[in-house]
């Protein structure tokens, strides 16, 4: 399929129903709208993927910053081989997660998020309290579960992959990937259910 021309290309980013493909191939063409636009449709999606992984917003908003950097660096080597853009978008993400958790491990600070005081939270500490209580239980259940279930999870709950995306970036099939969500999610229940409420 041929890039479409430029008065397409402009119609192309202004409509709703229109495909990744077309849009990675009129930005392959230097169409930066339509990246624009693949920024638009998946960053969220990115972000809660690495905001669940790394548990530090900041962080996590850079390194979404530099998955998007480095989809439109290599961008040019995109091809389409039946992997969806998403994927390959979250396969970058996984990577340079990887990357910046080793990183991470040989050198040790506390997260400013965490320094910080959030004001908008300081008129009722015992809601703060049971929040933060529950993100730290989750994040404790999660962190018992194998490296596949967590991946697992992670990407279809942080990142809304479906299980077939999940599959493909994981090297896996979708039962596989089925089986290891339903683990992981009975594990998380019993590991919760013993959590002091």
């Amino acid at each position: 399929m041929a890039a479409v021309d430029t008065a397409d290309r402009a119609n192309a980013t202004e409509a709703v129903g229109v495909t990744d493909e077309i849009l990675v191939r009129n930005a392959q063409a230097g169409d930066t709208a339509c990246f624009g636009q693949l920024y638009q449709r998946y960053v969220d999606g990115v972000y809660s993927y690495l905001s669940f992984k790394i548990g530090n917003a900041t962080e996590a908003e850079d390194l979404a910053e530099q998955v998007f950097l480095k989809a439109l660096e290599s961008l040019g080597g995109y091809k389409w081989t039946g992997v969806p853009f998403k994927a390959w978008l979250f396969r970058i993400a996984h990577n340079l997660l990887v990357d910046h958790l080793r990183r991470k491990t040989k050198r040790t600070s506390e997260p400013l998020d965490e320094a910080l005081p959030d004001r908008r939270r300081e008129t009722d500490p015992e809601d703060m309290l049971i929040e933060r209580l529950t993100r730290q239980g989750l994040i404790h259940a999660v962190d018992q579960l194998t490296e596949l279930q967590k991946q697992v999870i992670s990407l279809k709950f942080a990142g809304g992959l479906t299980n077939a995306e999940a599959a493909r970036i994981m090297g896996k099939t979708e039962g596989a990937v089925k089986a290891l969500q339903h683990a992981a999610l009975q594990s998380l229940q019993r590991r919760l259910s013993k959590v002091p409420r």
